[in-house]
């Protein structure tokens, strides 16, 4: 097993497919059995809430960095062996926080977890940083358009300078008529190419339907470069399917387990270990939020 736990999945542009990314790495692995935990770190514009469906008075990450709760206090279990910890939507309360905080939330889940999966917020902030500097390492997610290459170099510097690692990038939403080659981008940017997630349709199907991708369509060709990339980056034996053609497939695949279905899956208050107590304080994930959730941070400009 690789020995990187702690990964910000970050990118210079918003709308190229993090926060999918993020999701569906976490949930690929939390399939294979690992225990995994996703963290909204965009604390300026939070969008993982809509996975736990909170209430307004619910504990996010804002009380934790405010020093009002425990990070146990804000981690919901969205399915087996995987948890989320959303920041809140509040103004107000985020201007209570203290990002600093950020680094003791990070080491108390990396004691918990197999796992942690930093899903940063886009641009230049201390916010943003912060992270960066976190994580042992960084994946950097861009499209292949320009625009989103361009802004990658951003993201690049902010890392060397917050003292982090990038691992490299994933480049999302491929297509084999591209005019430039995968690898060309990533030999731009002077990182390696870990993976490529090529177009798919039922990427966006599965947001509506308010399910990870690679359990909604889990033969699809973006479910398989997903479990692909997972296993590639962790060392995890990730079973890929054979009917999956995600780029850089190899014939002799694995075969998938069948997928366990972890759309409507409890969300709840939870420690870290996956076998905590069903008599905590329950709440059914609503779909139309987490759809709503995926689609607002992977459609903004």
């Amino acid at each position: 097993m690789s020995h990187e736990t702690v990964y910000a999945i970050a990118s210079g542009k918003g709308g190229v497919g993090k926060t999918t990314t993020t999701v569906n790495l976490g949930t690929a692995l939390a399939e294979a059995g690992e225990r995994v935990a996703i963290v909204d770190a965009d604390l300026g514009m939070a969008n993982l809430a809509g996975f736990v469906s909170l209430t307004p008075d619910s504990i996010t990450l804002y009380d934790v960095l405010a020093g009002d709760a425990s990070i146990d206090d804000a981690t919901y279990r969205l399915a087996d062996n995987i948890v989320a910890v959303p920041s809140g939507t509040s103004l107000d309360e985020y201007a209570e926080t203290s990002p600093e905080g950020l680094r003791e939330v990070v080491d108390e889940l990396r004691s918990q977890f197999d796992y942690v999966f930093l899903d940063v917020g886009a641009g230049i902030s201390h916010e943003t940083v912060l992270p960066l500097g976190l994580a042992d390492a960084v994946l950097l997610v861009s499209t292949p358009e320009p625009a989103a290459v361009h802004d990658s170099t951003k993201t690049l510097e902010l890392t060397d300078r917050s003292g982090g690692t990038v691992a490299g990038l994933v480049l999302t939403r491929t297509r084999p008529d591209g005019d430039i080659s995968h690898e060309e981008i990533a030999d731009r940017l002077e990182v390696p190419l870990l993976g490529t997630i090529p177009e798919d349709p039922a990427a966006r199907d599965s947001v509506y339907a308010g399910t990870p991708l690679v359990v909604f369509e889990p033969d699809g060709p973006a479910s398989a470069a997903y479990r692909r990339l997972a296993a590639d980056l962790t060392g995890v034996d990730v079973p890929v399917p054979t009917g999956g053609d995600g780029s850089g497939a190899d014939d002799d695949s694995t075969p998938a387990d069948s997928a366990p279905d972890q759309a409507g899956a409890t969300a709840e208050s939870t420690a870290a270990d996956s076998e905590t107590d069903d008599d905590t304080d329950g709440r059914q994930a609503a779909h139309d939020d987490v759809s709503s959730a995926i689609t607002e941070a992977e459609s903004d400009p």
